[in-house]
């Protein structure tokens, strides 16, 4: 990047837990722009003084008014300004959309670096389907909303990602195994930090491993597709649908296109295709 940063919006991913998780290009823009817009400057300035870094920040966060983006993209026509959140990726489950939104309205430069997101990690690490994923962000804390709100995620055949807070794991989970039966999830917490872990299980198990001791940390919950009842397959069923798959299309995209369909392991499916195709 040039030594003078061009005015506009720079969205910068920060880490997540290990400060060593920030790139490069974070490092070396933070310590150029003009200002840092920030959720909590106590929060940020750690990370500033962490990396020797000394900027003007400007506070924005869910309490931010209309009046206090307009004064920032006033400010981003002719400064340069980086939105940085507490941890990860601005804008998932942040602060940042409408900014972004009205600032690109307005004729502003927009420039995103890559970075952190515990959403992603945390799909990585739970061993789920990642190939088709919905991210839900945090939901509604009272008991009976968050019912209604994951009963309408029923149907929906994708791997499904959530943040949670450690008082109220247990009774989510709870609510997520009496809505969706045991459902095969994991509970990814403390991302990246001293004391990461992965717990993996059926939601009714792992909200009765929760249930008398609430985590610390920041949490992550993935939780499997749903597999619609009339399209539960045993083998048999599988292997006519690969046989009709691999009448007009190859191997790997007839494993694919049957996994997807019935809800299934890829490699698995793709097993099955190739001892089909070589007449095992």
């Amino acid at each position: 990047m040039d030594e003078n940063v061009e005015p506009g919006l720079y969205i910068v991913a920060t880490p997540i837990g290990n400060l060593g998780d920030i790139t490069r290009r974070a490092i070396d823009l933070l310590g150029r722009v003009d200002f840092v817009a920030c959720e909590d400057s106590r929060v940020t300035g750690k990370l500033l003084n962490h990396l020797g870094i000394k900027r003007q920040m400007i506070r924005y966060d869910d309490h931010s008014k209309s009046e206090d983006r307009e004064r920032l993209i006033g400010l981003m026509h002719r400064k340069s300004v980086a939105l940085v959140s507490d941890a990860g990726t601005p804008l998932i489950s942040d602060p940042g959309f409408k900014l972004v939104r009205e600032a690109r309205a307005a004729g502003v430069a927009i420039t995103s670096l890559p970075g952190a997101s515990a959403a992603i990690v945390a799909l990585t690490l739970s061993g789920l389907p990642t190939d088709r994923f919905y991210f839900h962000g945090f939901l509604p804390a009272k008991s009976g909303a968050k019912a209604r709100e994951i009963e309408s995620l029923k149907a929906i055949h994708a791997t499904l990602v959530f943040y949670e807070s450690g008082p109220r794991l247990a009774a989510t989970l709870q609510a997520m195994g009496e809505a969706w039966g045991a459902r095969e999830a994991a509970v990814v917490r403390e991302i990246s930090k001293k004391f990461e872990e992965t717990r993996t299980g059926d939601l009714r198990t792992l909200a009765a491993g929760y249930a008398d001791a609430a985590p610390k940390g920041e949490i992550v919950i993935v939780v499997a597709p749903s597999v619609d009842e009339a399209e539960q397959a045993d083998d048999s069923t599988v292997e006519r649908a690969l046989k009709e798959a691999l009448e007009t299309m190859s191997t790997s995209k007839a494993a694919s296109t049957v996994a997807k369909q019935y809800g299934l392991e890829r490699r698995t499916v793709y097993s099955q295709a190739m001892a089909l195709k070589n007449g095992a």
